[in-house]
């Protein structure tokens, strides 16, 4: 009998236990309303990069009883990204995530919908002088220094080397300077003889690194801030022997296939579902920014107490070594999901 008392209570006390839990998670603040919904906003939307980003966006929201959505364009225009941001602010969601294409042209769409009380958080581009709430990234500069070093390193600190940029894109601008100044403080003996803008397209990139290696026949390596320009650089370094090594920012499986195959030398990636799982949690407390009262003239100021200027999502270097641990298709496998369309 004494064992079945004890068996009862033990019960009692489990069953009490639990029903605390549930009360203090229906009580919690970090949930949102009925229907609250956050929306991701992207300049090319079918790029492999923000999936992984929006994957974990949807987790935190998942987590907070929150709704998500994904949208952008298709096309490389800064007028149709603006288009399909300006649609989704006409729906007023609780807030969104975006990249945008350029800073200065996000400004006035950004800062109308602050005064709407929709909260904007920006990630790996920013629009600095606007009024969004924050700005997720991985640090661009310290990602081009990082890349600088690790091709320096392998050709012993000497040698020719030529960059592929993509001007007016504000984090891609970054990687590139930050780059070419790592070589210059650093590695002075690592000479630049070359540079062209790609522009995000396979094509000019192939077409260019065959101008520089015809025009630098001992080019030892190539930078680009972005992934789509080292499949055409790969094919091009390989068309001429293979000894110029393309270094870029970014993966998608393509990429990681080139990199396991040597044809790649490799590659700089921010940590994306960082970004989307912070992006959505400041977002949110963004949102519901009266839980926060922080010692500060906020409230004269008239500024989102949650404001948070930078945070630093921070990166990988990606190798042959490691290149696995970075396929989507893998990772969401390892997830149970279905992904972006989820």
């Amino acid at each position: 009998m004494k064992k079945l008392v004890i068996g009862l209570s033990l019960s009692v006390l489990a069953a009490v236990g639990n029903v605390q839990t549930v009360s203090a998670a229906a009580s919690s603040p970090f949930k949102c309303e009925p229907g609250e919904t956050y929306v991701m906003n992207v300049m090319v939307s079918g790029v492999e990069y923000w999936f992984p980003v929006y994957e974990m966006m949807k987790q935190a929201a998942q987590q907070m009883g929150c709704k998500t959505v994904y949208t952008g364009t298709p096309e490389y225009d800064v007028n149709k990204q603006l288009a399909s941001f300006e649609q989704q602010l006409a729906k007023k969601p609780a807030g969104i995530l975006l990249h945008p294409m350029n800073p200065d042209p996000f400004i006035e769409p950004i800062n109308r919908a602050a005064e709407m009380g929709i909260p904007v958080v920006t990630f790996a581009a920013d629009s600095p002088n606007s009024k969004r709430v924050s700005f997720i990234t991985s640090n661009n500069e310290r990602e081009g220094a990082y890349s600088a070093d690790a091709i320096a390193e392998s050709m012993g600190g000497k040698g020719e080397y030529a960059v592929l940029e993509n001007p007016g894109q504000d984090n891609h601008d970054l990687r590139i300077a930050s780059f070419i100044k790592r070589m210059e403080t650093k590695w002075p003996d690592m000479k630049l003889v070359a540079r062209a803008a790609s522009n995000t397209d396979a094509v000019k990139a192939y077409n260019a690194l065959n101008s520089m290696i015809q025009a630098n026949p001992n080019l030892g390596a190539v930078f680009m801030p972005e992934a789509t320009s080292a499949l055409g650089a790969a094919q091009s370094a390989k068309e001429n022997g293979g000894k110029v090594r393309v270094f870029n920012a970014d993966v998608n499986a393509k990429i990681l296939d080139m990199i396991k195959a040597g044809e790649v030398f490799g590659a700089v990636n921010p940590n994306q579902g960082v970004q989307g799982y912070m992006g959505m949690t400041l977002l949110f407390l963004a949102k519901h920014a009266g839980q926060i009262d922080p010692m500060n003239d906020y409230k004269r100021s008239g500024k989102n107490p949650m404001a948070v200027p930078y945070v630093d999502n921070g990166f990988s270097i990606v190798t042959k070594s490691n290149a696995d641990d970075f396929y989507w298709d893998k990772y969401l496998k390892r997830r149970g999901t279905d992904g972006i369309n989820e």
